[in-house]
C-alpha cells in the first residue's frame, strides 16, 4: 500500500536540497506519494522564535565544514556551498507555489535546487533567476508574473501557517500521516516506515 509523506521545505535550506534528492531516491524504491509543501522559513523561525544553525557560529562552521558534506556523500549528490547563502528565498517560494499551478513544479524545485546548492546560483536576484528558469524551459515571465497576483502569495501563506500550526519549527520537516520527522538527517526513520 502506497503511503504519503507530506515534505514541508524552503529552498534556503541546505538540508532541505538533501531531503529533496534522498525522497528522489526512495519515490524510485519503494511505494510513496510525496505531497510537497513549500513554505517561508523565515516565518516558522519568527513564530518560534527559533534561529538558523547558520547565526549560530560553531555549529554552521560544523555543519557547513562536516555535516552536510557528510550527507551529500552518503546520498551521493553534488552540493556546493553557495556563496550567496542566505538568499531571500520569498519569490522562490512563491515561485514553487506558482509552479504547481502552470504545471511545472518538479522541473522548477530541480532547476531552484540544483541552481543553489550546485551552481551556487544567486538566485535571490530576479535576472539570474529568470536565466535560470529559461534555461530549463520554464515561462519566467509568466512565472514571474504569477509571483506577484494575491493568489499565489495567498497560497503561500496559507501554507505557511499550516506549517506553523502543525508546531513546525524548521525545515525540511517531513510527516508520515500524524508522525512527524524534522531534519534530513532523520530520513532512515521514513525509509523504515516506507519498507515496513
Amino acid at each position: 500500500m502506497s503511503k504519503t509523506i507530506e515534505f514541508y521545505f524552503d529552498f534556503g535550506s541546505p538540508t532541505a536540497y538533501l531531503a529533496y534528492k534522498r525522497l528522489k531516491q526512495l519515490e524510485k524504491r519503494y511505494a510513496c506519494v510525496i505531497e510537497y509543501k513549500p513554505v517561508l522559513l523565515g516565518a516558522l523561525f519568527k513564530a518560534t522564535n527559533n534561529v538558523s544553525p547558520a547565526m549560530i557560529p560553531a555549529k554552521a562552521k560544523y555543519m557547513m565544514g562536516h555535516d552536510l558534506p557528510r550527507f551529500a556523500k552518503r546520498y551521493e549528490v553534488a552540493f556546493s556551498m553557495n556563496p550567496h547563502f542566505p538568499i531571500n528565498t520569498l519569490p522562490l517560494m512563491r515561485g514553487a507555489h506558482a509552479a504547481k499551478k502552470m504545471g511545472c513544479f518538479e522541473q522548477y524545485c530541480d532547476a531552484i535546487f540544483d541552481g543553489i546548492w550546485q551552481q551556487c546560483a544567486n538566485l535571490g536576484d530576479l535576472k539570474v533567476l529568470s536565466q535560470t528558469l529559461d534555461s530549463v524551459h520554464i515561462d519566467s515571465k509568466g512565472l514571474l508574473a504569477q509571483i506577484q497576483s494575491p493568489e499565489i502569495k495567498e497560497s503561500l501563506l496559507t501554507v505557511t501557517q499550516e506549517a506553523i500550526e502543525r508546531n513546525l519549527f524548521g525545515v525540511p520537516t517531513l510527516f508520515i500521516e500524524n508522525d512527524m520527522f524534522f531534519g534530513q538527517d532523520r530520513l532512515d526513520f521514513i525509509e523504515e516506515e516506507l519498507a515496513s
